[in-house]
């Protein structure tokens, strides 16, 4: 299933994308919440009512109709795994980084948490925005201490997200959570693809543009670590619960690793596009002066 939160006409939902239509789920299934966060608490027998709701006149939109909102729009945590793939560890060795040798993570606060196709700000003090086309896991279930042999059981799908960095603040902090949480820098979806659709989460193509040139291309089978893996290093510390989004880190061909440099600038157009799961499509615009 494609599973989104949207709106229509002023009223926010959640649904499931069949063909080029969304189907309402709650207003199809009294027993199904209006929001994604109590959904995947809801376990497996919220996903089966999910499969089984049909289209019906009065729940069904066309999806050219509605606003794709984030898939999740409060996760709890928002956790994302620093050099990643090998190419990119190659890139930043050559720019002069130290190379753990164990999992880096950090988080990105919620509130960096952006729709498919919002815009992305570029923030008032600094002009060192960058991309990172990233897959995205949702975890669906509350787990701790789970072992990478069994971690896919938690795991209730997967979406496109673009890390957006900005590289000065990421820079002044070890923990790179400052660079990596601006407002707006989280844009994810454009749904979450359900886990029994992807039959290996390890091998999907991903690639990134800037104003259709692109700029990154891997398979998610470059990571150093895992998805698997990273659950069982994240679970041994602490519990996951549903909703909790993994950012699973970048390939090569970030604008900071270019000689010279290419961030994004004002008017630049970003689409992240993993094979499987979908694309999202952001704008970079000048961040808005508040009152």
């Amino acid at each position: 299933m494609k599973l989104v939160t949207y709106r229509h006409h002023d009223v926010t939902s959640i649904g499931k994308v069949v063909g080029n239509q969304v189907l309402d789920l709650p207003t199809s299934d009294a027993h199904l919440p209006s929001t994604m966060m109590e959904f995947l608490a809801g376990g497996q027998e919220a996903l089966a009512r999910a499969k089984a709701v049909l289209p019906g006149p009065a729940t069904t939109y066309s999806l050219a109709d509605v606003e794709l909102l984030a898939p999740v729009p409060n996760p709890g945590k928002f956790l994302a795994i620093g050099l990643n793939y090998r190419k990119h560890v190659e890139e930043a060795v050559r720019a002069g980084m130290k190379i753990p040798e164990v999992q880096i993570w950090f988080n990105k606060q919620i509130t960096c948490v952006n729709s498919p196709t919002g815009d992305v700000h570029m923030p008032r003090v600094s002009d060192q925005l960058d991309y990172e086309v990233e897959l995205c896991v949702v975890i669906g279930q509350r787990c701790r201490h789970v072992s990478a042999a069994n971690a896919r059981q938690v795991i209730a799908g997967y979406m496109v997200c673009n890390d957006v960095t900005v590289r000065d603040w990421q820079m002044r902090s070890p923990t790179m959570t400052m660079g990596k949480s601006f407002d707006t820098t989280g844009p994810i979806g454009p749904w979450i693809v359900t886990d029994d659709e992807v039959p290996d989460p390890q091998a999907l193509n991903m690639r990134l543009y800037v104003n259709g040139e692109l700029r990154q291309e891997e398979t998610t089978a470059g990571m150093v670590y895992d998805i698997y893996q990273q659950i069982e290093h994240l679970s041994a510390a602490f519990t996951l619960e549903p909703g909790d989004l993994i950012a699973t880190g970048t390939p090569s061909g970030v604008g900071i690793a270019m000689q010279p440099a290419r961030f994004l600038k004002v008017g630049d157009v970003m689409r992240a596009e993993i094979d499987g799961i979908g694309h999202i499509e952001n704008r970079v615009v000048a961040e808005p002066v508040k009152s």
